[in-house]
């Protein structure tokens, strides 16, 4: 496979503009557009049976993030008390470089902490902590002591 573009990754939600509220003034991405899709090219694309709105954020990385929210709300996701306990998608990271300035920012927003409201060190100089965000979707962020270690092509 041959990418001509960062990865982009599709989260279903019920509560659109709560969900952008909280990855742009919370997590700093930008909002790049904002469009609604009709019913019958959503049945085309085995999206939503009757229409579906999308927003696409974008990280300072260029990775993007598309917030959909189907015109008839979609089936809760049953949450579990540990994140491997069930399959599917289990959770998005975010690689930062002052993790513990991400949790006090996350304190501020109100977030549910998975790992506690300090960084978790998993092994020496690595550090993480996991949260849900407001529809409760897990999100991993990660602080590496020395980016290089984990991504050599990163280096500088």
């Amino acid at each position: 496979m041959r990418m001509v573009a960062p990865i982009e990754i599709g989260i279903c939600c019920t509560d659109l503009e709560k969900l952008r509220n909280f990855y742009v003034d919370v997590l700093g991405c930008t909002a790049v557009n904002d469009i609604e899709v009709p019913a019958d090219k959503s049945r085309q694309a085995a999206l939503a049976n009757n229409g579906y709105r999308v927003a696409r954020l974008q990280t300072p990385w260029g990775e993007r993030l598309k917030l959909l929210q189907p015109v008839l709300s979609p089936e809760t996701a049953t949450s579990t008390e540990w994140i491997l306990s069930r399959r599917g998608l289990s959770y998005i990271t975010f690689i930062v470089d002052d993790l513990k300035a991400i949790i006090a920012r996350l304190k501020t927003a109100g977030v549910t902490f998975l790992t506690g409201t300090d960084r978790v060190e998993v092994r020496p100089g690595t550090f993480l902590s996991f949260i849900r965000d407001p529809e409760g979707n897990v999100l991993e962020f990660v602080e590496y002591s020395d980016i290089r270690e984990y991504r050599a092509d990163l280096g500088r």
